[in-house]
């Protein structure tokens, strides 16, 4: 095949490049679209130390981007230099450059924008009578000009002078998209400073000096500010503050994400996968969090020059950045609404003890307690590595629910109803005036609602449990916590469950015995056609022992056995978890409910299930009310 003809270069010789070509190229690489110059001039503003900014906008900003701010200014002999190519106040050697404190540091900003717009720059110092104007490039000459301390540059006709990158520019809305959202990223870095957004004489937004809390309500949305959880550590050098978004407001997409790095936006690689790993337990995987993070770290320890556009860093020691990050986070979301309120027992305090419902309940009427005013101190559960046990000055935890003699309190006898398996059943509760709801934030139990959802009451109205998410969380939690702490307690079955496995299956299971022990199982070869379940974990002993085997093999011989331990274990605990929850239509007391509720508020993350769906939801007697037009 014959390569095609191409037209011939002439042959020139070496030469430097004209200034204004340099500039052009430079813009190139930062001034991509009408949002990278509001970007740039903005950095310059907040360096400036501006404390009230205005942007105008108009045609998306491609005919005008005009940013006035109130900081410094320039004084008239510098205003030349400000827009030249490669001058700067904010370095001056190469220590200087490893310790960047500014946004913007390299000087080609201004020079690179005033090559393909026509630039108006005027300004003011505190010190002078008057503001000074100069237009176009350093080449123009400095005129006295009216205005107010600070600076106004106006950047008009964008690319007036390369129509070749003007027409890669998108839509009018679409490139004032790009725009508003570069203001919102450096708005929510600076709740210190006021900023008002125009476009096409329309005030599209303002917000106002204030605390970190109410601006990043204002711009991620009310849907974040009533869904968010605060983050505030500090190890060392770092320091990470702001708030992530609770796992059941993740959206679609990953357009809520905020994090910043000594006040500048970034998007980095390392940081976002710290976050999204501190979700994996609690997050659907296609679904992303919300959160606007600020990380702050000596300037030394963090490389800012790597990008043109200044949008990712580099970190000295990544590692360490990504565990502190990683922990931070999910130490927050360990935090779950049930144990943010109120004075629930400590997650330690759980144990790693079977909820009490291991044997089938027949339903039958339940007995009230006589003396009401005791209700509360009956039900308050003695946490210990058994489970749930009973009150010390109670004579026993359950009693005051164990079936008896029907009474005219009897709910069953008075209504005349009967009860049967599957039913919603109601069994009396005590005055709710003598409960201590403050002490228990996911308040008593009430009913089981068609063998799927418990009903409670707490202070706020009615709380509904799925059991299923709620329990499988709770075992999820604590075989962590058991593999962690090397506490994996092992059951032996009496009678060894065997079944048929084929060669790659008894393979896996005679070469990873030291995988599967870690886990708590002991799986034995019989024959080479026949494996025999001999142990599991006590927290799983009521699971089907071969689907658990299944599971744990397959695991083992798709990843190895180190990596099940190391990168995997998350999965395969949350995939035995599952399998041994309490499962729909199974029908508890209220003990057993009770129980359940004591050992969420116990539990690290338990507002969702590690698949990320919520195990409880919070329905307010106020929104009852409405519900029935109560007060109206």
């Amino acid at each position: 095949m014959n390569a095609p003809d191409r037209p011939t270069r002439p042959i020139r010789p070496i030469q430097a490049l004209p200034d204004q070509l340099i500039s052009q190229i430079a813009a190139g690489e930062v001034i991509e679209r009408p949002s990278a110059v509001v970007k740039e001039l903005l950095e310059n503003a907040l360096d400036a130390g501006a404390t009230q900014i205005t942007v105008r906008l108009e045609q998306g900003g491609v005919k005008r981007i005009a940013i006035t701010d109130n900081g410094r200014g320039i004084p008239p002999e510098q205003m030349p230099l400000a827009l030249a190519r490669h001058a700067t106040s904010k370095i001056a050697s190469l220590t200087d450059l490893e310790n960047v404190g500014t946004l913007g540091f390299r000087g080609e900003a201004l020079a690179s924008i005033a090559s393909v717009a026509q630039l108006t720059l005027t300004t003011r110092t505190a010190d002078a009578a008057h503001a000074w104007e100069i237009t176009g490039s350093q080449e123009g000459n400095v005129v006295p000009a009216s205005g107010a301390p600070g600076t106004t540059i106006d950047v008009q006709d964008l690319y007036f002078n390369t129509p070749a990158r003007r027409k890669f520019l998108k839509s009018e809305q679409t490139e004032y998209g790009h725009c508003a959202e570069v203001v919102r990223r450096i708005a929510l870095a600076r709740p210190d400073v006021t900023f008002s957004l125009t476009h096409n004489g329309k005030t599209v937004d303002h917000w106002n000096i204030g605390e970190f809390a109410k601006r990043s309500a204002h711009i991620l949305g009310d849907e974040f500010a009533n869904a968010r959880l605060p983050v505030d550590e500090s190890a060392g050098p770092l320091r990470i503050h702001g708030f992530i978004g609770l796992p059941t407001a993740s959206k679609a997409r990953a357009d809520g994400q905020y994090f910043y790095v000594n006040g500048r936006f970034v998007r980095d690689k390392l940081l976002v996968h710290a976050v999204r790993a501190a979700y994996q337990d609690v997050l659907h995987g296609d679904r992303y969090p919300s959160y606007a993070l600020a990380l702050d770290l000596d300037p030394a320890l963090v490389d800012v020059n790597v990008h043109p556009s200044k949008i990712e860093v580099r970190f000295r020691d990544s590692r360490s950045v990504h565990q502190f990050v990683f922990h931070a986070v999910s130490r927050a979301l360990a935090a779950t609404s049930a144990t943010s309120f109120g004075n629930a027992p400590a997650p330690q305090a759980a144990g790693n003890g079977p909820l009490p419902w291991m044997r089938d309940q027949t339903q039958q009427p339940y007995q009230q307690p006589q003396h009401q005013a005791e209700f509360g101190a009956q039900l308050r559960p003695n946490f210990s590595a058994g489970g749930f046990g009973v009150a010390q000055n109670t004579a026993d935890y359950g009693a005051m629910f164990r079936p008896g003699t029907q009474t005219d309190l009897d709910m069953a006898s008075a209504s005349g109803s009967e009860t049967r398996a599957g039913a919603f059943t109601m069994p009396v509760a005590a005055n709710t005036q003598s409960l201590p709801t403050d002490d228990f934030p996911l308040g008593f139990a009430l009913a089981q609602l068609h063998g799927i959802y418990v009903l409670a009451q707490n202070s706020k109205g009615l709380v509904v449990v799925d059991m299923h998410a709620a329990h499988e969380r709770i075992l999820y939690e604590q075989l962590k916590n058991a593999l962690d702490d090397n506490s994996m307690f092992v059951q032996p079955l009496l009678i060894p469950v065997t079944f048929y496995a084929d060669a790659v299956e008894v393979g896996t299971a005679e070469e990873h015995q030291e995988t599967l022990s870690a886990l708590g199982f002991d799986i034995a070869a019989m024959s080479p056609t026949t494996l025999a379940v001999r142990a599991v974990p006590a927290l799983l002993k009521n699971a089907d022992a071969q689907t658990l085997a299944r599971d744990v093999l397959r695991d083992v011989r798709e990843f190895g056995g180190s990596r099940v331990l190391l990168e995997r274990r998350n999965e395969l605990l949350g995939t035995l978890a599952c399998h041994t929850a309490v499962r729909a239509n199974r029908n508890l007391t209220v003990p057993e409910m009770n129980a359940l509720l004591r050992q969420m508020e116990a539990t690290e993350r338990a507002d969702q299930c590690n698949h990320g769906r919520p195990t409880w939801s919070q329905l307010a007697l106020s929104d009852m009310d409405k519900l029935f037009l109560r007060g109206q």
